[in-house]
């Protein structure tokens, strides 16, 4: 099953954001919030641009030792975050599957208008 986009739009801070999720249904991938939809929809161009490329990942270590990870656009901004692992293998499982996932061309756009 191929993974999805899904678009939404914050009731309280009318901000845009994106998660990328599994043929699974389960998140992998959340990005920042964005002022306009236009620009969470640049933010997912650039995560189907971005996605196949190893050196567009940061492997880290929150700062109670969970370990997660994000994927970097072009310019080294962040372009999503994962959820924190229980492990390290875990967070490198999570890697592959925004590598597997991150070229998805649907989005489900879940904003009101």
């Amino acid at each position: 099953m191929a993974g999805w986009f899904e678009l939404t739009k914050s009731d309280k801070t009318e901000q845009f954001s994106f998660v990328l999720k599994a043929g699974n249904s389960e998140p992998i991938l959340r990005s920042e919030q964005y002022t306009t939809k236009a620009a969470a929809l640049n933010g997912i161009t650039s995560v189907q641009t971005n996605s196949a490329l190893d050196a567009r990942y940061q492997a880290l270590a929150a700062k109670d030792g969970r370990p997660y990870f994000n994927l970097l656009a072009g310019n080294h901004q962040i372009i999503g975050t994962s959820q924190m692992y229980a492990s390290e293998a875990a967070r490198d499982k999570g890697i592959a599957s925004v590598k597997n996932y991150g070229a998805s061309k649907v989005i489900k756009d879940l904003t009101a208008g």
